[in-house]
């Protein structure tokens, strides 16, 4: 028997061959397909492998951190250090005394600088022991010091860290009136002291009237020296430079100076901004035991003739100038700061915040 052949015509071998192209092309894209697909997932898995790695060394970090903030920050307020080097007659034992009055509740420390016969330049060895305490000891921290002393600039000792400096001016004619009359009637703080000038009957304006030395326009010569610090100059009566180098320290080294006019605007603004020792300040100045108060005792305010003829000394222009320009920094600072409603002052809220923080995390 002959062998059976069943032949393909040509066309369908040729149609058949297309078939299998075509059927071929499609697996092979298609296994193409699935290769993409499976690198896209193996990248998916090591990305949120990675991920997850990230967030647990992020979330470490951040622990560490606000564990170090905390700690930092707690340690920054227990290290703070007022020094207020007030200037004599400005109401300043008036506001030392809200100071002692808060220290038990708020839990700081207050200290007198007591110098030598009430000298406000100290000599160098102790300018540096000074420096040393009000950084070093820690046992007194936080610390609010307050004396008669002028400004002393502790970056000369290579300190790194600086107190906050604060303090209160006034009017330099009334000022020099209320000192008048201080050595000589003392005050209804310590009525029974002795006082230096005790038996001068003199008026102010009778001293004025003779030409004395207590009420002489040099006596005017006192602000500016306790703001201007240290120097020789400082203490060089009528020194331009001095008048300048106090306009310069008042607003880069006070955090607040006000006036003793307005006292209480001061004493509102230092509560709101350093709450860690003023908490309480406000309504105790307004209400409390009065035990802050004082007042000379006998003073009579000046006629206009003994006014008149201070101001026309050199002495007098500028210590005035210096007293308006405090007095005008501490409204601008206190017009940002404080807002008046029915007649009742109160502090602003914060007034910022932060946004657009990066890197998100």
């Amino acid at each position: 028997m002959g062998l059976l052949r069943v032949m393909m015509p040509p066309k369908l071998q040729l149609l058949a061959l297309l078939a299998f192209a075509v059927a071929m092309f499609f697996l092979e894209n298609q296994i193409q397909k699935l290769e993409e697909s499976r690198g896209k997932l193996e990248r998916a898995i090591a990305r949120h492998e990675v991920r997850e790695i990230e967030q647990r060394h992020t979330q470490d970090g951040l622990r560490e951190r606000d564990t170090s903030w905390a700690a930092s920050a707690q340690e920054s307020d227990e290290d703070v250090v007022i020094v207020y080097n007030r200037v004599p007659k400005t109401a300043s034992t008036s506001f030392t005394n809200i100071a002692y009055d808060l220290c038990g509740k708020n839990r700081y420390h207050v200290l007198h600088i007591n110098t030598t016969k009430n000298n406000p330049v100290m000599s160098l060895q102790d300018q540096v022991r000074f420096v040393k305490n009000v950084t070093e000891w820690r046992e007194m921290k936080p610390a609010f010091y307050h004396g008669h002393v002028s400004f002393l600039d502790f970056t000369k000792f290579g300190v790194k860290r600086k107190p906050i400096y604060i303090n209160v001016i006034r009017d330099p004619i009334e000022r020099l009136v209320s000192y008048y009359y201080f050595l000589r009637f003392g005050d209804d703080y310590r009525p029974g002291l002795r006082r230096r000038k005790q038996g001068d009957k003199k008026t102010f304006d009778e001293c004025v009237s003779a030409g004395g030395s207590d009420c002489a326009p040099e006596k005017l010569w006192l602000q500016i020296p306790f703001f201007c610090g240290h120097s020789s100059e400082c203490w060089n009566v009528g020194s331009h430079w001095a008048l300048d180098q106090a306009k310069y320290n008042l607003v880069n080294e006070y955090m607040l100076v006000g006036v003793t006019e307005e006292l209480e605007d001061f004493v509102m603004m230092l509560e709101a901004a350093l709450p860690r020792f003023f908490k309480g300040a406000t309504e105790l100045y307004r209400t409390g035991k009065k035990s802050h108060l004082r007042k000379t005792s006998e003073k009579k305010p000046p006629t206009r003739e003994s006014t008149a003829r201070l101001q026309q000394s050199a002495i007098w222009k500028m210590e005035n100038e210096f007293y308006e320009f405090a007095l005008e920094h501490f409204q601008f600072v206190r017009a940002h700061a404080v807002r008046e409603k029915d007649g009742e002052l109160y502090m602003l809220a914060q007034n910022f915040f932060y946004e657009k923080i990066y890197p998100k995390n």
